[in-house]
């Protein structure tokens, strides 16, 4: 990526941070994070005191310093900064690069902006107790802004692109807020290739694992006391999707995690628990389905049949919102190659029947 040329135009800018503190919290321990940017951009990036001087093509430097601007802020929002935050701008750089480029070859606009945009999304900061999260993507900001804005909102995308960490964080914020009066954290509870009733222990002991990236979330955003705390005053509840039947959920944050493994029927008896003053956050990945073959997903039918009815929101990430470490993207985008080159299993049998047979993707 250190090799894209945009100007042959060689200028030099010099980025100050306010003092030497903030200059190691966005440069990073042992300047970790400025040898990131210097291995991703072709401008000369060098650290001296508590300012930055970069040299380069004009529009290679005006990234950089978008890309310091940003980072200020997040720092002085409290957030730790790493290498994988300086990786997760430039593939995003990448990805917009390339969108230029096809407006470009295609004539779609006579002209292109250079200028490089502001993706802080500083308006969409989430309170989410410990911690001050934000959207990182653009996909991740419409996200919020569906939550913020419809009572019901499913979201759809791969691992790594926040889809639960983000309606966590919402969940949290209204009730820190007094906006909601509890938060209801469900999922299916589908094994995947084991059989719960061979697990040790009793049922909640076998179906807690399944929770954990919830119970993180959690522990991460309000602190492990805390939310055992509220988890015992039942403001916080855990539990599988089987106990939501025939409850009705008033002024409630409701949040189905892994709905690609609800059944059709499963995924209408959750939507009916909603109540008044309430709100619901579907998400899920469509690629990883662990339902019996040829059993329907209750997320793709959703999709499929509540698109017309307002009130309720759908966003879809890709690859280009994870926010793990980058090599999860490039891991995502190496599969999706591969199965779009590989024959589907079972389209032969769906092409003479009137309801297609859904694949299975592990």
């Amino acid at each position: 990526m250190a090799k894209r040329v945009t100007d042959d135009e060689v200028t030099t800018l010099t980025f100050h941070f306010r003092n030497d503190v903030e200059a190691v919290q966005v440069l990073g321990v042992a300047d970790r994070n400025l040898r990131a940017i210097q291995e991703n951009t072709p401008a000369r990036v060098v650290a001296r005191g508590s300012s930055v001087r970069i040299t380069g093509p004009r529009v290679e430097v005006a990234i950089v310093q978008q890309l310091l601007g940003q980072l200020v802020k997040r720092a002085q929002a409290g957030e730790e900064l790493t290498e994988n935050d300086i990786e997760l701008f430039y593939h995003q750089e990448k990805s917009r690069e390339a969108e230029r480029s096809r407006v470009v070859e295609t004539g779609i606009a006579e002209e292109v902006e250079i200028a490089v945009p502001e993706y802080t999304y500083d308006a969409l900061v989430i309170d989410g107790g410990l911690l001050k999260i934000r959207p990182r993507t653009e996909g991740q900001a419409a996200y919020v802004r569906a939550m913020r804005e419809n009572a019901m909102t499913f979201c759809a995308g791969p691992a790594g692109t926040g889809k639960t960490y983000l309606a966590v964080a919402m969940a949290v914020n209204w009730l820190s807020k007094g906006a909601m009066q509890r938060i209801i954290l469900t999922r299916p509870a589908i094994e995947a290739g084991e059989s719960l009733g061979y697990l040790p222990g009793t049922f909640q002991e076998k179906v807690d694992p399944y929770f954990r990236p919830l119970y993180d979330a959690l522990y991460e955003m309000l602190g492990i006391e805390k939310t055992r705390k509220l988890i015992e005053r039942e403001v916080i509840e855990i539990a599988p999707l089987a106990y939501m039947r025939g409850r009705t959920l008033n002024k409630s944050f409701i949040i189905l995690d892994e709905a690609q493994n609800t059944t059709a029927r499963q995924m209408k008896m959750f939507l009916t628990r909603m109540g008044p003053r309430s709100r619901m956050v579907i998400t899920g990945d469509p690629t990883q389905i662990d339902l019996p073959q040829g059993e329907k997903s209750g997320l793709a039918h959703a999709l499929n049949i509540l698109s017309s009815i307002g009130g309720i929101a759908f966003t879809w990430l890709d690859e280009t919102d994870i926010v793990r470490h980058s090599l999860v993207q490039q891991i995502v985008e190496a599969y999706e190659k591969s199965e779009n080159k590989a024959p589907k299993r079972g389209k032969k049998k769906a092409e003479g029947d009137a309801e297609p047979v859904e694949t299975d993707s592990e």
